[in-house]
């Protein structure tokens, strides 16, 4: 079984994936293959490369991840054309360690922690979606606390680049609502792995 895991900037998704894990689940991370793909030597870093120019390279030819930031998130074109070049490299990447996790053990529930799940049309790719959940006043706090540099006008056009959590919340198979303690999540989540495993 193939199920999205997905949540919106600062909900905790991490948290969750990790707790998942805990009860056997296999994890496919949508952010370790983004980081895969633009290593040096791949085609989706030569792309990156001719789409924005020379000055997103590290001397030592790794990507300026700060530097690329600083060009696409304060421009939606710029960021579509980032996302263009990378989300395809990076379905392939996942989609092919979720085949080989696949033929070693089926039994095993394979979750694909995917930050942009719907904004990029993969939902119907799964057996269902998880959305973890916090209130958006909640998001933007936790954003700010973990991110002290940023101000608040930063954080709320980085939150608003997604689409809103209640929407996403709107259209999740499951809920986990971490707006509460770790505890209340770990219960939340022990009651999905029980329900799920009995399918």
């Amino acid at each position: 079984m193939k199920i999205g895991l997905t949540g919106s900037i600062a909900c905790g998704k991490s948290t969750v994936a990790a707790m998942l894990v805990q009860h056997g689940a296999v994890l496919v991370d949508a952010d370790e293959a983004a980081r895969d793909v633009v290593l040096p030597g791949e085609p989706a870093l030569d792309n990156v490369v001719r789409t924005f120019g020379q000055a997103v390279l590290r001397s030592d030819g790794t990507l300026d991840r700060a530097e690329l930031g600083k060009l696409v998130f304060a421009d939606k074109d710029k960021l579509k054309q980032l996302e263009a070049i990378l989300h395809p490299a990076i379905r392939e990447r996942m989609w092919s360690q979720m085949e080989r996790y696949e033929q070693e053990d089926s039994s095993r529930p394979i979750i694909a922690d995917i930050p942009l799940l719907y904004e990029t049309d993969q939902a119907a790719l799964y057996d269902g979606v998880i959305v973890v959940y916090v209130p958006p006043e909640v998001q933007l706090q936790r954003l700010l606390a973990r991110s002290p540099q940023m101000t608040e006008q930063e954080a709320r056009r980085r939150i608003d680049l997604q689409m809103s959590i209640e929407e996403k919340k709107q259209r999740a198979d499951w809920v986990i609502d971490n707006s509460g303690s770790l505890e209340e999540t770990e219960r939340q989540v022990d009651l999905f792995w029980r329900q799920m495993t009995k399918l």
